[in-house]
């Protein structure tokens, strides 16, 4: 097949044992009782790699305006929420984000769920039951904060009356210990299920979310156990500020000084990191997950992408969450990169062009996952995770070359089948796994069964509102000798 540019992409067969890709070649012959899917005109590619993600964002899709970070999870993840999530309504939130991933050709996602106000078996439960159910492929972490609010920011206790602060010291709150035995069940019932399909990782939200304990046994128990350790690390100007401030050293020196960055750490975002936070990080062998509609979402700042690429940095790529991209569509976050980083350098020599764009999402989705040379190839041996992309479409109409316009023309309209671990999933753009019509149903009726309960934690954002705005108008007074911004 003639991908233009001079390049060619060959018409194949493709043999799947199990849930391998066992033989790739021309003129096979269906050993007796295979099943045959004629893609004649389609695209063979290895499934996408979301390698960051948090499905408790899944019903909050158009939620919120554009905020700052720090503003948007104040009414995301409330400070003074109580109860806990159902497991039903965990499982089924989900599940709904696991669909919509898979319909567009996303076969892997690193799940780095948080919990509000606490983390408990039940929610744990729910989430890898639905991943079990969907039958997409998943890594997924236990994202609990368990410092109380006011410590995670840079001037925020002066700024906050007495009464909010004793709120804060009474919300609930789970101890290092806690949260430990509840990732030995998460580990001891789920990481390998599904025949391998479902992982555990490990996460501590972001190192100044954390006690140092807790960050120092998570640490530990990626390196024993080589899961992915998932840390956000510097996505705002504050966060700078904050390092400055309380620590004395930027937050990737404080994570690194507290033995958190390895090879199997990925750390979300780096926005504001200077050289030596760059030096760090390629030396440590991390992975830095880019989300860049997330960043322009909450006004991040334009991640110093080629710098990361330039320091030896491994980077991957994800969508966030779907309250801060309102999609898990990743060929928007594929484009949005190939957009965002024309701005910050005039020289078109530094952008970001289509394979690399494919190969941070392929090949650095697969380091994050802990599945590198499993996933995101095609090749015998590789895992049977398969997307078929219609090429008589109009993303493809004329074809001009192919890596180009998966990357700048193509939304996922154009998949229609979806194979995980050797398993057909989706077929002719409808899943296989799950009802739609009745998930979407059941969506529906719980997210109005929650909208008092989320309405009432709006309000109290709301009432805490003033004080978060001017810690962020402080904080972005500061000189911090770094611009990630236009302005």
């Amino acid at each position: 097949m003639e991908t233009g540019q001079g390049r060619r992409r060959e018409t194949a067969d493709l043999l799947v044992s199990g849930d391998r890709i066992a033989v790739i070649g021309t003129a096979l012959q269906a050993p007796a009782g295979c099943a045959v899917l004629e893609a004649a005109g389609h695209l063979v590619m290895p499934g996408l790699i979301n390698a960051h993600f948090h499905s408790p964002g899944n019903f909050m899709k158009g939620m919120l305006d554009g905020l700052p970070l720090e503003l948007f999870m104040l009414y995301e993840v409330p400070p003074l929420a109580q109860g806990a999530d159902s497991g039903r309504l965990a499982h089924v939130r989900t599940l709904l984000g696991a669909l919509e991933m898979l319909k567009l050709g996303i076969t892997s996602v690193m799940d780095d769920a948080f919990h509000v106000p606490i983390a408990t078996r039940d929610s744990v439960d729910g989430i890898m039951a639905a991943y079990r159910e969907s039958g997409m492929r998943a890594r997924v972490a236990i994202d609990q904060p368990n410092v109380v609010e006011y410590d995670k920011f840079p001037f925020l206790a002066d700024l906050l009356p007495p009464e909010m602060r004793a709120a804060m010291d009474a919300a609930p709150r789970q101890s290092g210990e806690e949260l430990i035995e509840l990732y030995r069940h998460l580990i001891d019932t789920w990481d390998g299920a599904a025949d391998g399909r479902l992982s555990a990782a490990l996460s501590c939200s972001a190192p100044q979310r954390v006690t140092v304990p807790y960050l120092e046994a998570l640490s530990r128990l990626s390196r024993e156990r080589h899961l992915p350790f998932n840390i956000h690390i510097l996505e705002t100007k504050l966060q700078r500020v904050l390092g400055d401030e309380k620590y004395g050293r930027s937050l990737v020196r404080y994570a690194h000084d507290n033995g958190a960055l390895s090879p199997d750490t990925v750390v979300i975002h780096a926005i504001w990191v200077d050289d030596d936070d760059m030096r760090i990080l390629a030396e440590t062998g991390v992975t830095v997950a880019h989300n860049p509609v997330c960043n322009l979402r909450l006004g991040s700042g334009i991640a110093p992408f080629r710098a990361w690429r330039n320091a030896g940095i491994q980077v991957c790529l994800g969508t966030d969450e779907l309250i801060a991209d309102d999609s898990a569509n990743l060929w928007g976050a594929i484009k949005g990169m190939g957009l965002v980083h024309t701005l910050a350098d005039a020289d078109p020599a530094t952008w970001p062009a289509a394979p690399e764009i494919l190969d941070t999402m392929w090949h650095g989705g697969a380091r994050a996952l802990g599945l590198e040379g499993r996933i995101g190839r095609l090749a015998p041996g590789a895992l049977a995770d398969l997307a078929v992309v219609d090429l008589d479409t109009f993303a493809f109409t004329p074809l001009n070359d192919i890596e180009r316009q998966l990357v700048y023309c193509e939304t996922g309209s154009s998949v229609r089948h979806v194979m995980v671990a050797g398993r057909w999933v989706v077929r002719d753009g409808k899943v296989t796994t799950v009802d739609e019509v009745a998930l979407r149903r059941e969506a529906r009726a719980i997210m109005a069964e929650a909208a008092p309960g989320m309405a009432a934690a709006r309000e109290a954002g709301a009432r805490l509102d003033p004080y978060y705005r001017a810690m962020v108008r402080r904080a972005h007074a500061r000189n911090v000798g770094l611009r990630r911004r236009l302005d």
